[in-house]
């Protein structure tokens, strides 16, 4: 399977401007509110019509403005799973299904009862939408969507309405319809969590741009830009100056690092993740006294607040395990800050 997009439309606010190819894999759209994402899919399902570009489908153009080529959402083949499964309420789940099912009739009743094994949905065929549970219902808006010949899924924040229980048994039924699914999917996603559970590969968006693009294990432990650490869930990021080829300065920090490799151009950011933090014993290489500003009690961790002591540097996030703090709880200690933990960044948006 093979999904290519190339567009361009002009939204209120930006431009979106995107380009990217999906093969064979799950792949993640991350991003906050209003930067592009539904845009995306509403362009690739053909329920928006992009200002200029191409959107081709295993060889097929959907779209394409030099062509004048504009496929309708029905010729696409592309299955669309909206944030509430957008159920036919006065339909049964046989009927949903069978509502979008390609083929003749024996093909469609074929498709029928192949997907409501598929989606473990027998003895469910005469219940309508309110009859059934979340997660029966995202089985039944899957089985529509693959009834109806789909060769890519688009699933817009599928899970964003609801609790963290439900959302937990919804994740695990979604690995399994992937599991006997051979076909690609576009995940739109705020959810950072949910993106590395679920996807293979993310690009990060930022009004209407991709600003950072890799495997999911890449690009949470080197975003390359600003917002895409916050968006991957950085809670420390600092400006910063260069003063060498290997040493940075964290200015909101105060504090120089040495690192492992020459700082490229243009770096201007410095983040760390809340668990990179390492104790020690006395000072050394970016090894540093910090000073204990507040300490909040989670779930199963600690958050700490320190600050480099002496000086009236911003507060660092450290998340540790509840265990270990009760070990180490101190007004000051040494904690090390790794070179491989310090992301080099780069702010688009220009000085902060």
């Amino acid at each position: 399977m093979e999904l290519i997009v190339d567009i361009r439309k002009r939204l209120r606010d930006f431009d979106l401007n995107v380009n990217f190819t999906v093969k064979n894999e799950i792949f993640a759209l991350l991003g906050g509110s209003g930067c592009g994402k539904s845009m995306t899919l509403k362009c690739i399902a053909g329920i928006e019509r992009p200002d200029a570009g191409r959107i081709v489908l295993n060889g097929r153009t959907l779209f394409d403005s030099d062509q004048k080529i504009n496929l309708p959402p029905q010729l696409r083949r592309v299955g669309y799973l909206f944030q509430n499964y957008a159920l036919f309420p006065n339909m049964t789940t046989a009927e949903n299904i069978l509502f979008a099912a390609i083929g003749t009739d024996e093909e469609r009743q074929a498709r029928l009862r192949a997907n409501l094994e598929r989606f473990k949905l027998i003895g469910l065929e005469e219940s309508y939408p309110h009859q059934l549970s979340g997660g029966q219902q995202q089985r039944v808006a899957f089985a529509r969507i693959l009834s109806s010949g789909a060769e890519i899924l688009l699933l817009d924040e599928p899970f964003s309405a609801l609790d963290s229980y439900l959302k937990w048994q919804l994740e695990l039924e979604l690995e399994q319809v992937f599991a006997a699914y051979d076909r690609s999917a576009i995940l739109v996603s705020h959810d950072r969590g949910e993106v590395y559970r679920i996807s293979d590969r993310v690009a990060v968006m930022n009004r209407g741009s991709i600003e950072a693009m890799n495997t999911k294990h890449k690009i949470f432990e080197n975003p390359k830009t600003l917002s895409a650490a916050l968006l991957t869930g950085c809670k420390n990021v600092s400006s910063a100056r260069r003063l060498s080829d290997e040493v940075i300065r964290a200015e909101d920090w105060q504090m120089e690092f040495e690192l492992d490799e020459p700082i490229a151009d243009g770096i201007n950011c410095v983040g760390l993740r809340a668990h990179a933090l390492e104790p020690r014993t006395e000072a050394g290489a970016n090894t540093f006294l910090m000073r204990v500003e507040q300490t909040i009690e989670d779930n199963f961790s600690y958050v700490v607040m320190v600050r480099r002591s002496g000086t009236d540097g911003r507060p660092i996030r450290w998340e540790l395990d509840k265990k270990l703090w009760r070990s180490l709880e101190a007004p000051e200690l040494y904690l090390h800050f790794p070179p491989s933990k310090l992301m080099l960044l780069i702010d688009r948006r220009g000085a902060r």
